[in-house]
């Protein structure tokens, strides 16, 4: 595992790292790109348990075409203030909609992908543990591609890099 510090990881968890040419990270890239609601951080979450996909979610709600973001607004750094903002709020993460996708079907001992960010959110890890998840995986390098604070990140362009 490369010597990241995440803005948020439970003690006991880690993440690991697949190739963006994964077959479940190509997946989570293309349900972030068909179907995220937020045009900076797109991304896309599959929940996979013997090599079937249980669910799929993407990021983002209508809110912000409308409101201005209240954490933009109040500068808040990555991974604070998630509940301040109905468009930022956690039940709009692509990790929690990936899990709710999958209806009730057992997600313990399951693999979430995770396509467009470097980390998961305190809220997304709770998630995640309470469905069972096994492992999060990210994509190499992610920390660099999805870090807005990175000077060779892909914000913006992620469909285009």
């Amino acid at each position: 595992m490369p010597d990241i510090k995440y803005p948020y990881l439970p003690e006991g968890r880690t993440i690991k790292y697949v190739p963006e040419t994964h077959p479940g990270m190509i997946i989570a890239r293309e349900e972030a790109r068909r179907h995220s609601l937020d045009k900076v951080m797109p991304t896309g979450s599959i929940v996979v348990k013997d090599a079937r996909i249980l669910g799929r979610g993407a990021n983002g709600s209508d809110y912000h075409t409308k409101h201005e973001c209240e954490r933009i607004r109040r500068q808040c750094p990555t991974g604070i203030g998630y509940e301040l903002c109905e468009g930022c709020h956690p039940k709009n993460h692509s990790e929690t909609k990936a899990i709710l996708d999958a209806h009730g079907r057992d997600t313990m001992n399951a693999d979430l992908y995770l396509w467009g960010h470097w980390w998961c959110c305190q809220w997304c890890w709770d998630t995640m543990i309470e469905a069972g998840i096994a492992n999060v995986f990210l994509v190499k390098n992610s920390e660099v591609l999805f870090n807005k604070e990175h000077s060779d990140n892909i914000v913006g362009r992620q469909f285009t890099a």
